[in-house]
């Protein structure tokens, strides 16, 4: 029997996991400055473009404050306030899966009622943007996934609800991933699926310039239930079958 060869973690988690272990047990404290580029990268014996892609994924998750022209800071943060924490492991099942896309549900129907209410003018810039880029994804395939995560994310932070933003971040980052691992890019293979996802988008769009919450969460739960199905279809595919058959 042969297997698949292991991957070991990336050097830029192996730091940001150091990182956050030091912060979540006290040795680096709320406000306190972290060692500047050049010495971490000696500490740690690794490349500079190591540590700042991993300081660049801790101030996405809000455990640092990059500060133009002094440093990087620590910011405060309860550990026991926030644990929620996922890896593509967590995926391998098909059930799995799909209590990630009943989360994602959960927290998008919530997050675009309030956008459809709070949305300002750079918000609704943001969506748009995005829309436009999906559109492109006829031709440019490849860019439609990304398109389809930056309007997600957009949603999530027209909700003006930082904790909703960085929960659809993390839920919508890793159904991202697990859908590049395994082939699921399909969403985004065929072209009758590229211009239904664009509708349904545009849909959710016109429902929060209009600032109708109800009609928004109409056309999100419409958007998911298709989701799924394409996701659902794709789990069920034998390995190895194209997704172009």
């Amino acid at each position: 029997m042969k297997y698949k060869q292991i991957k070991t973690k990336k050097i830029y988690e192996e730091i940001a996991d150091a990182l956050v272990e030091s912060i979540r047990t006290g040795e680096l404290l709320p406000g306190e400055k972290l060692d500047s580029v050049q010495a971490l990268s000696e500490s740690f014996q690794v490349s500079r473009s190591a540590v700042r892609e991993a300081l660049s994924a801790l101030k996405a998750i809000g455990l640092i404050e990059m500060k133009q022209g002094e440093g990087t800071y620590v910011k405060q943060f309860d550990p026991n306030q926030f644990t929620f924490c996922l890896s593509p492991v967590f995926l391998m099942k098909q059930n799995n899966v799909a209590q990630l896309l009943e989360v994602r549900s959960i927290i998008e129907t919530g997050a675009v009622k309030k956008a459809a209410l709070l949305r300002t003018d750079d918000d609704l810039h943001q969506l748009r943007d995005a829309l436009e880029q999906m559109k492109l994804a006829e031709v440019h395939k490849e860019i439609g996934e990304e398109a389809d995560l930056m309007f997600h994310l957009a949603l999530a932070k027209a909700s003006k609800n930082d904790l909703l933003k960085a929960l659809m971040n993390q839920v919508s980052t890793l159904l991202a991933e697990t859908m590049r691992e395994t082939r699921k890019v399909v969403l985004f293979s065929q072209k009758a699926s590229i211009l239904q996802l664009y509708k349904e988008h545009e849909q959710i769009y016109q429902a929060v310039i209009a600032k109708q919450p109800e009609e928004a969460e109409r056309a999100m739960i419409t958007h998911l239930e298709h989701v799924e199905r394409l996701l659902s279809d794709v789990l069920q595919k034998p390995v190895g079958q194209s997704d172009t058959q």
